[in-house]
């Protein structure tokens, strides 16, 4: 299938009124731009086109005119298995995306197999300056380093970012959240020392009083630590 029957098939799927509500919620993409296809839609066609299809041709169609191509684009990339092939194949895409939404939906199979590897491609995203590049960095260390793998040095990365970007902010903030759930006893102090921006130490501790996963005493020393 080449792209110009892929945009057929996608407009093919279009809801208008999933639309309206998209130009609504991704404010960073025109609306011209903005085809309206569902996501689970979006999912099935992908898995069809990665199964069935040799898409190469569309991946290195970029930039790509829809917002509907970035995220069939990223649902292909996110299945692919080989961990080498999908590095380039994001580090291809990774440029062209311009939305939280594409962004945050390149969740990739194949760095889930081999999350160490990441780190070098992780710390070159972070200090890119490019917000979803860095937005992306961050959401990784996220994903695969806040369990088991855990080390302070990841969490130095992510608060040595300075941003006025509010989906950059967004994220570090929903990372520090996450990572007080997680790790609370060794994120504490990025709070307590106030590493962080006023706007992100503010929206971290926001987002972690709305948290299940953060005991009641927890919470009622966060409210102290407000800025």
């Amino acid at each position: 299938m080449n792209r110009d029957e892929i945009v057929a098939e996608l407009f093919r799927l279009q809801d208008r009124e999933y639309a309206a509500l998209q130009t609504r919620i991704l404010p960073t993409v025109p609306a011209d731009r903005i085809i309206g296809v569902r996501t689970p839609a979006l999912r099935l066609l992908a898995r069809d086109l990665y199964k069935d299809q040799d898409i190469s041709a569309f991946l290195s169609c970029l930039p790509h005119q829809y917002f509907d191509e970035d995220q069939l684009h990223a649902f292909v990339i996110s299945r692919e298995k080989d961990f080498d092939t999908c590095i380039t194949q994001v580090c291809a895409f990774l440029p062209y995306i311009d939305n939280w939404a594409t962004c945050d939906q390149l969740s990739p199979k194949a760095f889930g197999k081999e999350p160490e590897r990441l780190l070098p491609y992780i710390q070159t995203w972070i200090r890119s300056g490019k917000t979803y590049t860095v937005r992306f960095a961050v959401g990784l260390l996220m994903q695969h380093f806040l369990d088991a793998r855990f080390d302070t040095r990841y969490a130095d990365w992510v608060a040595e970012i300075r941003s006025e970007e509010y989906y950059v902010n967004m994220m570090i903030a929903w990372y520090f959240a996450t990572a007080l759930a997680k790790q609370y006893t060794s994120v504490l102090p990025y709070l307590e020392d106030r590493r962080l921006s006023d706007w992100v130490h503010n929206k971290t501790i926001r987002k972690s009083l709305e948290s299940f996963r953060i005991s009641d005493e927890q919470k009622a020393y966060l409210r102290t630590l407000k800025a």
